[in-house]
């Protein structure tokens, strides 16, 4: 079965036609299995623009519930805190995961930087070289509920990215397997099963052989056009790949088909669906946002990608489906994507630009330590936007000096809309309401946990990329605004009554949509969100 599925779904091939499902009336009773899917950098405005084109897995999801406007409604976009979101039902604000990664000035470590994923507890610990953990998750996940509700409850999540499958799967998984580099892995401590060592080997066989130039579709066509970004080219490429060339994989549709086709085998191994209490399948396809951040949004590249991808799901959705279990799909994206600004300038948008160099903290540091007669001294820490640490060492007066100063300063920068005090932020209600009438401040205090985050916040305006200098990446993500913010959520069951609402709501509501279908008691006071009635009709979804 492994080795049938990498065939099918690590290859191009002709799109399949979209498959046609039985219109028999959806069970009353609850799902035997739910199947969690997040497509890593999947937009609103990539599902729109390719909706037409899908015509397999994708396409059979876009014939269920769908709410094009979902939102990762929070300031950060990025990939820890929107993972986070999906199967927790809560914000940032509230999971802790404000960022992909926060600084900690008080932590003995060289190293100030904290991974989301890290345990930084394990001696010799750094931001880039961590024992993976998901010790830094404040809430329990959809999977941790069901288990506590019934033991009998299988959860398996697998996934291109580590802070992808631990954010989603949570802390008492079943099974929990990342792309480490080279192969899955899981907790340290974790021994290869066998199934995961067979498709380790079958992965590591196709690497080994070169992956010729993927033949264009028509509708990709049109997209065949080069820009130029820095030292980098992109816009044309086919994912031509070396023989041996692990990282070219990973940034590939090869990936997905890699991280579809163990999810598929851990299914039929530990015949999910098919014991005495619902099951949870949780799957993070991360290649998208590799291809988004390599090539930007817009080009040969991404249009190969979705394409793959829908080819993919369908693959996958039929082997679920041959099993005979009745599961209830989910399928959303831990945030969206900007493509790079050279295309964009290229495309109507003259606005377009790279943050200047200024901006980062550290230079905008010694700015204002040139300013308060400071020397050389190291005043603030994190990046060109969002949260900016102040020195804890220095004297309180002093402190709220450079802190006035610092935000001063980047408020007075042409490239910058807003900046926000810790104080400002907290003296903030949580939001609620339509995310897409929020104001700046309350998308950043949605992001933000004591402790964890910046002293202030930084908002860019929209269309500044934040990578000053494109080199590995020509393209990013992580803003507060809604091409960033805004990401399609689909559900789909055997005989759904099919639906659409454009209007917006939240990723936060799929746990409280999901506990409701299963049957299962959620605490509206510890989520922020709240349930999607997925019955067309006039009856409701929602219990």
């Amino acid at each position: 079965m492994l080795a049938r599925l990498l065939a099918t779904a690590m290859l191009i091939a002709t799109p399949a036609l979209a498959q046609d499902v039985a219109p028999a009336p959806a069970p009353a009773t609850p799902p035997k299995l739910i199947v969690a899917i997040s497509v890593d950098q999947f937009s609103a405005d990539l599902f729109a623009e390719y909706r037409q084109y899908f015509t397999g897995g994708l396409a059979r999801l876009a014939r269920g519930g769908v709410f094009p406007s979902g939102y990762q409604s929070h300031a950060a976009t990025e990939t820890c805190p929107g993972h986070s979101t999906i199967l927790t039902g809560s914000r940032p604000a509230r999971t802790g995961i404000v960022a992909n990664d926060w600084m900690d000035l008080k932590t003995p470590r060289k190293d100030k930087t904290i991974y989301c994923a890290e345990d930084e507890r394990v001696p010799d610990s750094s931001s880039d070289r961590y024992t993976v953990s998901p010790v830094h998750l404040m809430v329990p996940t959809l999977g941790d509920r069901m288990k506590a509700a019934n033991p009998a409850t299988r959860v398996v999540s697998v996934a291109g990215k580590d802070r992808a499958a631990v954010m989603m799967g949570g802390k008492t998984a079943d099974q929990t397997w990342w792309w480490g580099g080279k192969g899955f892995v899981s907790y340290a401590g974790t021994p290869e099963t066998p199934l995961v060592a067979r498709a380790n080997a079958a992965i590591a066989a196709r690497i080994a052989l070169a992956q010729p130039a993927l033949e264009l579709p028509d509708f990709c066509k049109p997209k065949d056009i080069a820009v130029t970004a820095g030292s980098r080219t992109v816009g044309t490429g086919r994912f031509a790949r070396e023989a041996g060339d692990a990282r070219a994989f990973r940034a590939s549709p090869e990936m997905d088909g890699a991280v579809l086709a163990l999810a598929a085998a851990q299914f039929e191994q530990m015949k999910l669906g098919r014991g005495t209490a619902t099951d949870l399948l949780i799957v993070g396809a991360s290649a998208t946002d590799y291809v988004g951040h390599g090539y930007g949004t817009q080009g040969t590249e991404m249009c190969l990608q979705l394409a793959s991808l829908d080819r993919d799901l369908g693959d996958f959705f039929k082997l679920l489906d041959a099993s005979g279990v009745d599961y209830q799909l989910v399928l959303t994206a831990d945030h969206g994507g900007h493509d790079l600004p050279e295309r964009n300038r290229m495309h109507g948008l003259p606005e377009a630009a790279r943050a200047e160099g200024v901006l980062t903290a550290r230079a905008m540091g010694k700015t204002v330590a040139a300013k308060l007669g400071l020397g050389e001294q190291r005043l603030l820490w994190g990046g060109n936007f969002g949260d900016i640490y102040v020195d804890p060492a220095l004297p309180p007066e002093q402190r709220a000096k450079v802190m006035d100063a610092a935000m001063n300063a980047y408020r007075a920068h042409p490239q910058v809309a807003a900046v926000f005090s810790g104080a400002e932020i907290m003296a903030t209600a949580s939001p609620s309401g339509p995310p897409e009438s929020w104001t700046l401040l309350q998308r950043v205090r949605a992001s933000y946990y004591p402790g964890r985050s910046g002293d202030f916040y930084v908002v860019l305006k929209p269309r500044i990329t934040p990578i000053p200098v494109p080199g590995g990446s020509v393209a990013t993500h992580g803003s507060i605004w809604d091409y960033d913010r805004r990401v399609p959520i689909l559900f789909w069951r055997k005989g759904m009554a099919p639906f659409e609402q454009p209007n917006g709501v939240e990723t936060v509501d799929i746990l409280p949509t999901l506990a409701s279908v299963i049957g299962l008691a959620v605490d509206s006071d510890e989520i922020d969100g709240r349930c999607l009635d997925l019955d067309a009709g006039p009856g409701s979804s929602c219990q």
